[in-house]
């Protein structure tokens, strides 16, 4: 992967994480372990894409279908949320990465609205790459808030454009994902960036998402680097 030039990379990628509460299940341990597993992969993939060249990755960390889960998972992923928040963000600091955070903040606790604010300013000049977290996140939903942006800004039919849908959605100022990849050997969006993803490279695997590696990584990349991308042309 070394030395796959730089010009066939994708500048952006969207990670799906499939697979941590059955990686947790296979060996008997509880869910969030699986999502701390999963959180160390989020670590280790952002990096070796950073390190490449890739500058943008969003992780799909939470929907806003993920409420269906029991009581007792939620609680427990986002106290872990809110951990890697405080604990984790020096480091990431250091390593001059960028936190975005996009979805229905406004509904979360009051502590966590300002731990993720806390989080994103503190990062917000930061320039070796750029992590977007997807927190109770719907592509759908995010549609939907943009067309009531549009009609609070009172917008006239003709006023609505492609560019002025993109800069009402949560992810303004982000380019699209060149390349989605989805471990867990589903092969579905899931409703994560729906307007964004229209002509975005979709790449599935089986791996388990803590389970996902350098080679798994090299293996997305090789397979994405040979497609012929046209753009509906």
């Amino acid at each position: 992967m070394n030395e796959m030039d730089a010009h066939i990379l994708p500048k952006h990628i969207g990670f799906i994480m499939d697979g941590n509460r059955r990686w947790a299940h296979a060996r008997g341990l509880p869910a969030i372990e699986g999502h701390r597993e999963g959180y160390k992969a989020v670590d280790r993939v952002s990096m070796l894409c950073f390190d490449r060249g890739i500058k943008q990755v969003t992780i799909y960390a939470f929907s806003t279908e993920n409420w269906k889960r029991s009581k007792e998972e939620v609680r427990d992923l986002f106290e872990f949320i809110k951990w890697v928040l405080t604990m984790d963000l020096k480091r990431l600091n250091e390593k001059g990465i960028r936190l975005m955070v996009i979805g229905q903040i406004k509904t979360l606790s009051m502590l966590l609205q300002r731990k993720i604010r806390q989080a994103v300013e503190l990062t917000k000049k930061n320039k070796h790459g750029v992590i977007t977290i997807a927190l109770n996140y719907g592509g759908r939903e995010e549609i939907i808030h943009a067309v009531k942006e549009m009609i609070a800004k009172k917008l006239r039919p003709d006023q609505i454009t492609e560019e002025v849908m993109s800069s009402n959605l949560y992810t303004k100022g982000v380019s699209d994902p060149d390349l989605i990849i989805r471990t867990g050997g589903e092969q579905r969006l899931s409703n994560f960036l729906t307007w964004q993803s229209t002509y975005s490279e979709l790449y599935f695997c089986d791996t388990l998402w803590p389970d996902f590696s350098e080679k798994d990584l090299a293996a997305a990349l090789a397979d994405y680097s040979e497609r012929k991308r046209n753009f509906g042309k």
